[in-house]
C-alpha cells in the first residue's frame, strides 16, 4: 500500500532485473522497446505512490554510489596504481644514463623538455569538489565514506562554479603534479650522483613541465579582465615561492636564499592585496593602485628567475651534505622549468579577434580565409611586418585598449616585464584557418616588443583546418619574418583540438587526420630549412572518449595521441618533439588528486616519452587506399550527421536541460526573447556540452558514427586491420568504448518520447480517463514542435550504421544494465513532468508568455524558469493587501490562492527535474567523464 517503507536495495536490484528481462523479451518482440517498458513500470510505481520522489532519489544514490566505486577502480587501473612510481623512475634514469655514457650527454637527455601537462578549465567540473577528492581517495585505496555515504550525497556539480573555483582546483592539482615531478627528477639526480659524484648537483632535469590556461583563456568569453589574469599570475608566483620555502632545507647555508624568497613572497602578497577582486569591474583608481604596486614592488617580487637561480647555485655549492644538495637541486630544476611561477601560462583567443585587431593596419571587410583573398592578406601582413616597430606601453594604455587581441598581447607584455619574464609565454589561437592569422599574431607581438617572448601556436580543430593545416603552416613559413622568428625562438608550437574535430568529423577519423597533419608539418619544417628547431605538439583532448582520450589506460591514451609511426618519422628526420596534453576540469585533475595518483600519472608519462620509437611495420600504413577510404567515409558520415535536422532536434530539444552548468564559461551562445530557445544546429553549442548531451541521450555518435559504414565497404580487411594493426585497433577500441555506453533502445526511447504518435498510442490504450487527458495534452504539444519526421530519419541513419558495425565486428559491447536502468528512471521523471502540465490552468498572456509557449518550454525541460513564472501567475500565498484599509472602497482583487496547484503539480515537477539532474550526474560517473 502507498506509504509503506521502501527497500531501496531490493528496488535497485529489481529495476536492473527488469531491464535484463525486458532486453530478453525484446528478442521475441521486435516492435517493443525494453527501456520504455521499464519506464512505464516505473511510472506506474510513481502513480501508485510506491516510488515517491524521496525514494527515487535514494534509488539514484544507490546506483550512483555503485558507479562511483567502479569508477575509482577504473581510475586506479588506468594509471596502473599497483606499479610504484619509484622503480619506474629509477629504471628510466638508469637506462638514460647507460645510453648517454657521460654526464654531458645525460644532462642533454634529461634537461630537454619532453612533455608538458596543461591544466585547462574547460566546463568539465561535473562533480562537487568534495566528491572529486573522495573519488581520488577511493582510487588510491583511502577511505572516503564520510562523503560517499553521506545522506546528502549529490552527483550534481557545485552550485556556482566561478573562475576562482576553477583556479583553486587547478592549483591543487598543479601542486600534486610538481611533487610527483620532483620524484622523477630525484631519480635522475640520484643516478647522476652514483655515476658522477663530483658534478651531479649541477643538473637541472626538466623532462616534464606544467602549464595552465586558467584565467588566461578568453576564447568565447568576455568576463575575464586583464586585472584578473594578472592576479592569477601573481597567485602562481605566490604558489612557487611558498613551495620553495616549504621545500627549502633549514640549514645555515640556505639562510640568504630563504631571505630572498621570503622577501619576494611578501612583495607578491602586497601586490595581491591591491589586486581587484575576481569578477569585478574596478574603478580606474583601483587599477592605478594595483599597477603602481606591480611596478614599485617589481624588483623585490623577482620579475624573472635569474637572481633566484644565482642564489640557488650558491646554496648548492655551499651545501655540506648530499641530501641538502639534492633538495636544492630539485628546487632549482623546478625554477629552471617554470621560472618564478608554479606553472607556465597559456593564453588563448580566437583567430577572428586577431584579424579585428589589425583592421587599422590592414583595412578590409573581407574574410582572410577565403581563397580569393588569401594572397592579398598574406602580402599585406608581410608588408606590415616589414614596417613594424616596437612601442612602449604602460598600464594606462592597457586599461584604455578596446581590442581584445591587442589587450591580451599587452597583458602578456606587462607580465613579461613586471611579473615573470623567465620563459616565453604560449599564445594559442583557436580556429586558425589561414597563415595570415599567425602573421597577425607576430605583428602584434612585434608591435609590443615581445616577439621573442611569445610562442605563437595555431589550434587546428575544425574540419577545414585539419584538411588545410599543411597549407596554413606553409603560408606562414613562406614569410621570412615568421621563419626568422621561429629560428630565434627555436621551436614551432601547434595545437590540436579533439573536442571540436571529433564532433564534426568523428573521433576516429580525427586522430588519423591529426597524425597526417603532424607528419606534413614536419616535412614542411625540413623543406624550409627549419629541421633543427623543436616541434611542440599540444593535444587538447581531455578525459572522455568524446574528446579523444583513449579509455584503455593512460599508456594507451599517450600512445593514441602520439602514434609510433609518427614518432619514428620524427626520429628519422632528427626532429625533436615535445608532447603536451591537457588535463581538463574535475576529470583531468583526478589524475593528480592524491600523491599516489600523481606519482603514477607522471610515471606513465615518463615511460611514454622516454621510450624509444617503436620499430616494425604496421599494416595500416601499408594499405593507404583502405585507410584513406575508411577515414574519409567516417568523416563524410559525420559531416552528413551534423547537418541532419534530426541531429539538431536530438541534442537541442531538451538535451541542454539535462546538464547542470559545469564551469564558469557559458555552454551556449546567449539568446534573448520570450519562449523556449532550441538548438537549431550543433554549432550553436560548445563542443563539450554537445558531447555531454550525446552521453546523456545514450548514443555517443561523435565517437562511433560512420565506422559501421566504413567497415562495411571492406569487412574482411577491417577485421584484419583490427587483428594486425596496433594503430588501427587502438583507434577502434576507443569507438568500441563509446559503443559500450550507447544503446539503440535507449536512444529510441528518447526519440519516441519526442514523438507525439507514441503518446497518442498510449492514450488509445489507457483505461484511465484522467491519464488519457494527460497523454493527449502531451501528444498535442509535441505535435506542434513537428520533430517526429526528422527524428525518425535520424534514427534510421544511426541504426543503419550501428547494424553495419555489428555485422563487421562480432564483439561490439553492450550498455551496462545499471546505466540502462538510470536512463529508464530519468525517462520516467521526464514523462512525469510532461504529464503534469495538463493540470496547469489556462491564463491570460503574462509578459508576452502564453500557456502554449510555456508548455513548449516545459517540453524542453526549461523547468525552473517556467515554474518561477507559474509561481507569479498562480501565487501560492494570498495577496498581502487583502483586508487592509486603504481609505477607499476596496477594488477588485484575485483573492484566491493556488496551494493545491503548487502542492500537487508544480512542486512535484520541480522534484522530478532535480531527479533528472541527479541522474545526469550518476550517468557521468558510469561513463567516467563529462563531455
Amino acid at each position: 500500500m502507498p506509504g509503506r517503507p521502501i527497500d531501496i536495495v531490493a528496488l535497485a536490484d529489481e529495476l536492473q532485473d527488469k531491464i535484463e528481462q525486458a532486453r530478453l523479451d525484446a528478442r521475441d518482440d521486435p516492435f517493443g522497446n525494453p527501456i520504455l517498458r521499464v519506464t512505464l513500470w516505473l511510472t506506474r510505481l510513481m502513480d501508485r505512490g510506491d516510488l515517491t520522489a524521496e525514494a527515487a532519489l535514494e534509488l539514484v544514490r544507490r546506483l550512483g554510489k555503485q558507479a562511483i566505486a567502479q569508477r575509482a577502480e577504473r581510475l586506479s587501473r588506468y594509471v596502473e596504481l599497483g606499479r610504484a612510481p619509484e622503480p619506474a623512475f629509477a629504471e628510466i634514469a638508469r637506462r638514460e644514463a647507460e645510453e648517454a655514457g657521460g654526464l654531458a650527454a645525460f644532462a642533454a637527455a634529461v634537461e630537454r623538455t619532453r612533455f608538458g601537462a596543461v591544466f585547462t578549465a574547460h566546463p568539465t567540473f561535473g562533480m562537487q569538489r568534495k566528491l572529486a577528492h573522495a573519488l581520488a581517495d577511493l582510487a588510491s585505496g583511502r577511505p572516503a565514506g564520510a562523503v560517499v555515504e553521506s545522506p546528502d550525497l549529490s552527483f550534481r556539480p557545485d552550485d556556482r562554479i566561478t573562475l576562482q573555483d576553477e583556479f583553486e582546483q587547478a592549483r591543487f592539482a598543479v601542486r600534486q603534479a610538481r611533487d610527483a615531478i620532483d620524484r622523477l627528477n630525484a631519480a635522475f639526480l640520484s643516478e647522476a650522483r652514483a655515476r658522477w659524484p663530483q658534478d651531479w648537483a649541477r643538473l637541472a632535469p626538466r623532462p616534464v613541465i606544467l602549464a595552465s590556461w586558467v584565467g588566461c583563456d578568453t576564447d568565447g568569453r568576455t568576463d575575464i579582465g586583464w586585472w584578473d589574469t594578472l592576479r592569477y599570475r601573481l597567485e602562481s608566483k605566490d604558489g612557487q615561492f611558498a613551495r620553495i620555502l616549504e621545500k627549502l632545507p633549514d640549514v645555515p647555508e640556505t639562510a640568504a636564499l630563504r631571505g630572498l624568497v621570503a622577501e619576494a613572497l611578501a612583495a607578491v602578497r602586497r601586490q595581491l592585496a591591491l589586486a581587484p577582486p575576481i569578477g569585478t569591474q574596478p574603478a580606474l583608481g583601483a587599477l592605478q593602485a594595483f599597477a603602481l604596486a606591480l611596478i614599485h614592488e617589481r624588483e623585490a617580487a623577482l620579475p624573472d628567475s635569474a637572481p633566484l637561480l644565482a642564489a640557488l647555485g650558491q646554496a648548492v655549492s655551499a651545501a655540506k651534505d648530499d641530501q641538502t644538495r639534492l633538495s636544492l637541486a630539485l628546487i632549482r630544476a623546478g625554477v629552471v622549468a617554470h621560472g618564478v611561477s608554479i606553472a607556465l601560462p597559456h593564453f588563448r583567443l580566437n583567430a577572428s579577434q586577431l584579424h579585428n585587431a589589425l583592421r587599422g593596419v590592414i583595412p578590409s571587410d573581407e574574410d582572410p580565409a577565403q581563397p580569393a583573398q588569401r594572397r592579398a592578406f598574406l602580402a599585406a601582413a608581410n608588408a606590415a611586418l616589414d614596417a613594424v616597430s616596437p612601442v612602449a606601453i604602460d598600464f594606462g594604455a592597457l586599461a584604455a585598449e578596446r581590442s581584445s587581441a591587442a589587450r591580451m598581447m599587452m597583458t602578456i607584455t606587462q607580465i613579461v616585464k613586471h611579473l615573470d619574464g623567465s620563459r616565453p609565454v604560449r599564445f594559442l589561437i583557436a580556429e586558425t584557418e589561414t597563415g595570415y592569422t599567425l602573421l597577425c599574431a607576430l605583428w602584434l607581438a612585434g608591435r609590443f616588443g615581445i616577439a621573442d617572448k611569445i610562442e605563437i601556436s595555431p589550434l587546428f580543430e575544425t574540419s577545414d583546418a585539419l584538411e588545410q593545416g599543411p597549407r596554413i603552416i606553409d603560408e606562414a613559413l613562406r614569410s621570412s619574418h615568421f621563419r626568422a622568428y621561429l629560428k630565434r625562438l627555436g621551436r614551432l608550437c601547434i595545437q590540436f583540438g579533439y573536442s571540436d574535430s571529433g564532433r564534426y568529423i568523428g573521433q576516429v577519423a580525427a586522430t588519423f587526420w591529426v597524425e597526417r597533419l603532424r607528419i606534413r608539418i614536419a616535412e614542411l619544417l625540413a623543406r624550409y630549412g627549419l629541421g633543427t628547431i623543436e616541434l611542440v605538439i599540444f593535444d587538447t583532448h581531455g578525459e572522455s572518449v568524446g574528446r579523444g582520450a583513449h579509455p584503455g589506460s593512460l599508456a594507451d591514451r599517450l600512445a593514441y595521441l602520439d602514434p609510433a609511426y609518427a614518432r619514428a618519422a620524427f626520429a628519422r628526420a632528427s626532429l625533436r618533439t615535445v608532447r603536451e596534453t591537457s588535463f581538463q576540469g574535475s576529470d583531468g585533475y583526478l589524475l593528480f588528486g592524491t600523491p599516489e595518483l600523481a606519482g603514477a600519472t607522471v610515471a606513465r608519462v615518463a615511460e611514454a616519452v622516454f621510450a624509444a620509437p617503436a620499430e616494425g611495420p604496421d599494416p595500416i600504413y601499408d594499405e593507404p587506399d583502405f585507410a584513406s577510404e575508411f577515414f574519409q567515409t567516417v568523416r563524410e558520415e559525420m559531416n552528413a550527421l551534423v547537418d541532419d535536422p534530426g541531429y539538431a532536434a536530438l541534442i537541442g530539444t531538451f538535451g541542454p536541460a539535462l546538464l547542470d552548468k559545469t564551469g564558469s564559461r557559458p555552454a551556449a551562445r546567449q539568446s534573448e526573447g520570450i519562449g523556449s530557445v532550441r538548438i537549431r544546429h550543433p554549432r550553436e553549442l560548445r563542443a563539450i556540452p554537445n558531447n555531454a548531451i550525446l552521453q546523456q541521450l545514450g548514443w555517443m555518435a561523435n565517437s562511433l558514427h560512420g565506422i559501421g559504414h566504413a567497415a562495411s565497404r571492406a569487412p574482411d580487411l577491417f577485421r584484419s586491420m583490427r587483428e594486425q594493426s596496433p594503430r588501427f585497433d587502438r583507434a577502434y577500441r576507443l569507438a568500441a568504448a563509446a559503443m559500450g555506453h550507447s544503446d539503440l533502445d535507449v536512444l529510441r526511447a528518447y526519440l519516441d518520447t519526442l514523438d507525439p504518435g507514441s503518446w497518442f498510442d498510449r492514450a488509445r490504450r489507457t483505461l484511465r480517463e484522467h491519464r488519457r487527458d494527460e497523454l493527449l495534452a502531451v501528444a498535442d504539444a509535441l505535435s506542434r514542435l513537428e520533430l517526429a519526421p526528422a527524428l525518425r530519419r535520424l534514427f534510421w541513419r544511426l541504426s543503419s550504421d550501428a547494424l553495419k558495425l555489428r555485422l563487421a565486428a562480432d564483439d561490439v559491447p553492450a550498455m551496462p544494465v545499471r546505466l540502462a536502468a538510470l536512463h529508464a528512471l530519468r525517462l520516467a521523471a521526464i514523462h512525469r513532468i510532461w504529464l503534469s502540465f495538463a493540470h496547469i490552468p489556462d491564463f491570460r498572456p503574462h509578459g508576452g508568455m502564453t500557456r502554449d509557449l510555456l508548455v513548449e518550454r516545459l517540453l524542453t525541460l526549461d523547468v525552473p524558469a517556467s515554474l518561477k513564472l507559474l509561481g507569479e501567475i498562480f501565487p501560492r500565498d494570498p495577496d498581502p493587501t487583502l483586508g487592509l484599509d486603504f481609505g477607499e472602497p476596496a477594488g477588485p482583487r484575485d483573492g484566491g490562492t493556488y496551494e493545491a496547484l503548487h502542492r500537487d503539480v508544480l512542486g512535484p515537477m520541480l522534484q522530478s527535474f532535480a531527479l533528472i539532474r541527479e541522474i545526469s550526474g550518476a550517468i557521468q560517473h558510469e561513463i567516467g567523464a563529462f563531455g
